[in-house]
């Protein structure tokens, strides 16, 4: 690994290689192999869905094969992270698997494989952390029955792999918020004090983000599909877990619970509790916005972005006063 040949003291020279590697090895990558990716058949019910067919999609098990491959080259071997990094993987591939089919896999299916990711996630966690909770906003600590932070911990974990998922829609939307939810929960590592080593795979994944961003800026040349999104999702979640804060998880990612959320909210209720709510609503909000208020695709990016960098400023001015 490159680390174990840099000079002592030598962490700063690794950090800024790792970073330059995973943005350009993204960029790169991406570009060289697109073409490679299934092709986009346009969503029928999304806003101006069809202009997205013929658009290669996928593009996600790019970003994070790179993200994996600079976190073996520039972060010292864990067996924590490196469960985690397989299960990002499968995350990312089953998300790839259902963009390559011809027939969609069923939510059933995909949620129940979510589900399975989840509960790993939750087990690798209670076994190298603790299942203390920390409400940062009031600086109180709560030491959770390990039984109960396991059960709460899978509903987080599939909750942000499904709502990340419903938010990728519009160009450049989806990234972007995550890299402005992921770059609030690495300041939150900073103040802190949290281990080093993960925040900074927190600014890999970001930088691997800004890589594909690159090509999905509006107008966008390709898109991340379920293989970005949902892998983007899972690494949230498990993000705010390692901060210790995970209750930080509503704010820190409000925009994308609010615009991927509501729609998965709206279609349980309806279906399992025959419960109609936000009729006049349409789901995503991302559709919303664009249909009902005629913003442009960049002014819902910015907006949303706005929102939530507003959101995220206040929550990390919250936890230090």
């Amino acid at each position: 690994m490159i680390y174990q040949f840099l000079p002592e003291g030598g962490s700063s020279l690794y950090v800024f290689a790792g970073i330059l590697f995973g943005f350009i090895a993204t960029v790169f990558a991406t570009g060289k192999l697109s073409s490679y990716l299934p092709k986009d058949g346009g969503r029928e019910f999304a806003h101006d869905g069809k202009l997205s067919a013929g658009k290669p999609r996928g593009a996600g098990i790019i970003f994070v094969l790179v993200f994996v491959a600079a976190a073996l080259l520039f972060i010292p071997p864990k067996a924590e992270m490196t469960i985690y990094l397989i299960l990002l993987s499968i995350c990312m591939l089953t998300g790839f698997l259902d963009d390559a089919s011809e027939k969609p896999w069923g939510e059933y299916k995909k949620g129940f494989l979510d589900l399975c990711v989840a509960a790993l996630v939750a087990m690798t966690f209670l076994k190298y952390n603790s299942s203390v909770v920390e409400f940062a906003l009031f600086h109180v600590k709560v030491v959770v029955h390990p039984v109960l932070f396991a059960l709460l911990a899978v509903m987080l974990v599939w909750g942000s792999v499904n709502v990340t998922n419903c938010a990728d829609g519009v160009d450049g939307l989806s990234g972007t918020l995550g890299i402005i939810t992921l770059m609030t929960i690495y300041l939150i590592d900073r103040i802190k004090d949290r281990p080093e080593n993960f925040s900074f795979g927190i600014l890999l994944f970001s930088v691997c983000i800004l890589g594909y961003l690159w090509y999905n800026a509006t107008p966008s040349k390709l898109m991340m599909g379920d293989a970005g999104s949902r892998a983007m999702g899972l690494f949230i979640s498990i993000a705010i877990l390692k901060t210790g804060c995970p209750v930080l998880y509503l704010p820190v990612a409000c925009v994308l619970i609010l615009d991927g959320g509501l729609g998965l909210v709206k279609v349980a209720l309806l279906r399992f509790f025959k419960i109609r709510i936000l009729t006049h609503v349409r789901t995503p909000l991302h559709d919303h916005v664009r249909k009902v208020w005629e913003w442009s695709n960049t002014q819902t990016v910015y907006r949303f972005a706005i929102i939530q960098i507003i959101v995220s400023a206040a929550v990390v001015f919250g936890i230090q006063v």
